[in-house]
């Protein structure tokens, strides 16, 4: 009768296990839509629009929306090839809000260390997105991050990828050979700093998508795979798939020079 009682109390305890295991796993993705739900209106696309292009409208990248909703966050190298391009005066802003032509956005501030840039969209604003303090991140935290992988191919209907950080390491390491480094590392050996890496795939077109807490939807860092590549993985032959992240601390620094308090 014993053994009896102990293999049901035994068994109560595994049912109760799966049940509590099965609420947390719901509970957190309960958190996620959420989250999603409030993250997507703060993502926008960046490109240009101009009646003489075919098509029109060029996509570049993703960008969000902070301070009081009419700045938006991206990539510098977002905006390296319209400006190659002398397409400044075309620069735009996408969101499923706006027309199809899209809204003018001028470039406020750009820190190319960091890879980074701050736009102000004319005559509109968006939700901004709260943003962390990326000093408080760890490896192994759950995070999530939302843009457009390939344009406006699916249309203005941001994609969301979900991960770790995976490790939170230099930008650039010393090489056993100064022949391998090229000229353009020596600044970042100097004033090496961290980026995060995660293990959720970024594709063409995430460049300055929201790096994000998947339960909280505060943002700690921006989608960078071309700008940290170069650096982080310049001694292989053949780079990797590997995502990076810059931390959303040097944002906030961009926003503190630019705008003041």
């Amino acid at each position: 009768m014993m053994n009896v009682l102990k293999a049901s109390y035994v068994w109560m305890l595994a049912i109760l296990a799966v049940f509590l295991f099965q609420s947390s796993h719901l509970s957190a993705d309960d958190a996620l839509v959420g989250v999603i739900r409030s993250i997507k209106p703060s993502v926008v696309a960046i490109g240009t629009y101009s009646i003489k292009d075919t098509p029109k409208g060029r996509f570049y990248g993703t960008g969000f929306v902070v301070g009081n909703g009419k700045y938006v966050i991206t990539n510098d190298h977002v905006l390296a090839k319209i400006e190659e391009e002398v397409k400044t005066f075309h620069l735009r802003v996408f969101h499923e809000r706006f027309s199809f032509s899209g809204v003018k956005a001028s470039i406020l501030a750009q820190d190319s260390t960091h890879d980074l840039a701050l736009l102000r969209l004319d005559d509109e604003e968006l939700p901004p997105l709260p943003l962390a303090d990326s000093s408080e991140v760890s490896e192994g935290e759950s995070i999530a991050f939302t843009g457009y992988p390939i344009g406006f191919v699916l249309g203005l209907n941001p994609t969301t990828h979900t991960g770790i950080v995976s490790a939170i390491s230099p930008i650039i390491l010393p090489s056993p050979s100064t022949k391998a480094i090229k000229n353009k590392h020596f600044e970042f050996l100097r004033n090496p700093y961290n980026v995060f890496q995660i293990d959720a795939k970024a594709y063409p077109g995430n460049s300055g998508s929201p790096v994000y807490w998947r339960d909280r939807g505060m943002v700690i860092g921006v989608i960078n795979k071309v700008f940290v590549k170069d650096k982080k993985e310049n001694l292989l032959s053949e780079p990797t798939g590997i995502t990076y992240a810059i931390p959303i601390n040097h944002v906030k620094a961009l926003l503190d020079k630019a705008l003041g308090d």
